[in-house]
């Protein structure tokens, strides 16, 4: 329901605080299409990350890329007073008539998103925060999804649809069947190993992916392919040596579109809470989504069927402590799940239908941004 302070107003130039990363990023977008569904001659800028340029640039949501400042207590950029301040000076300056606080509780973050000056404000946060015009409860098992939809929902926009989407180029699918080109030919199954995740305490360790790659190349056939990003070189590399059959480490070998690409067209990923498991949501890839600290409550693919969640805090129904959980979950569970993913799967037709999948949601990406802050 449209909140009563925002009814009357007429937005033209919204701007969002979401200054994160690719998994964060990826769960804001239905929020983001269905604001500009919402408004759809609004000019929509995002406060993001220099890596969100190649992100924003696939999405026709969003207009603006402004590169954060860096903010107190918020610690991906480092913080400097006099470059926020005129980061502010500048906002002010751009008179916007909305900000949406897509950024946390909004304890400190509603008040950066007030200091921008627009007309109104929208963020979570406590009843009567007069920092911003509205709020809703942050409730911290919410799914993300849901809850950046709950937060538009406040401005009348049709939040029915939580389908996370990204494009990749025809360019970016012939990259992916070119590194693919070297798995062994064979009607075995595809499988993707993604060992990464930005906190250690967040990654399964390394003997374990080695472990279920040669059980699944032992039992199925399975061709292993491993993925990540330049900084998951070195797990690629471990997981390498211990294998008995070489997989194809593609860690660190990839951009950000023929990532994607790749995981379109595998028929299954075994990954960390990490942002290749939204990917997976994006490119509707089977997958396995390996939990610890994190919580699958909050950051778990909605779509149970298609993506199955192994929360090693709660397996079998004992409590662990979720600071070491994922270190010790055994190969057991995982290779059970994977049994059962590539039984549906029929292994005569796994590379057609994922190619299917992938054709499915190709375009041309183009740029539309119109400036970029801070270069």
């Amino acid at each position: 329901m449209t909140h009563p302070l925002l009814a009357s107003l007429t937005e033209r130039r919204i701007i969002i605080l979401r200054a994160l990363f690719l998994g964060d990023l990826l769960c804001a977008v239905p929020a983001f299409r269905a604001l500009r569904r919402r408004f759809p001659e609004a000019e929509i800028t995002l406060i993001g990350l220099p890596w969100a340029r190649d992100l924003i640039d696939r999405l026709p949501y969003l207009d603006r890329l402004v590169l954060s400042p860096g903010f107190p207590v918020l610690p991906e950029v480092p913080y400097d007073p006099d470059r926020t301040e005129a980061f502010y000076a500048r906002c002010r300056g751009e008179g916007y008539d909305l900000a949406v606080q897509l950024h946390g509780s909004g304890r400190t973050t509603n008040g950066l998103v007030a200091a921008m000056g627009a007309r109104a404000a929208i963020g979570f946060g406590v009843e009567g925060d007069e920092r911003v015009t509205a709020t809703i409860p942050w409730v911290e098992e919410e799914s993300e999804v849901l809850r950046c939809l709950r937060l538009v929902a406040l401005l009348g926009a049709d939040t029915t649809d939580p389908a996370i989407e990204f494009s990749t180029t025809t360019g970016e699918g012939g990259n992916a069947c070119a590194l693919l080109g070297a798995l062994p030919v064979s009607r075995g199954p595809i499988v993707a190993l993604h060992p990464g995740a930005k906190e250690p305490r967040r990654r399964w360790p390394v003997q374990q992916f080695a472990a279920l790659g040669d059980a699944l190349s032992a039992r199925y056939g399975a061709r292993i392919v491993l993925t990540g990003g330049p900084d998951d070189r070195p797990l690629g590399q471990a997981i390498s040596r211990l294998m008995r059959v070489p997989p194809l480490d593609l860690t660190g070998r990839t951009d950000l579109g023929t990532f994607a690409a790749i995981i379109a067209r595998v028929d299954l990923l075994v990954t960390n809470d990490t942002g290749a498991s939204h990917l997976a949501a994006a490119t509707r890839t089977p997958s396995i989504v390996l939990f610890g600290f994190s919580r699958p409550e909050r950051w778990a693919p909605l779509d149970r069927a298609l993506h199955t969640v192994i929360d090693a805090v709660t397996l079998g129904g004992m409590v662990r402590d979720p600071e070491t959980a994922l270190f010790d979950l055994p190969l057991g569970p995982v290779l059970a799940v994977c049994r059962q993913k590539l039984a549906v799967a029929d292994n005569a037709t796994g590379d057609a239908l994922a190619r299917a999948r992938h054709e499915a949601r190709v375009r041309p990406a183009g740029s539309h941004l119109e400036r970029v802050w801070g270069d």
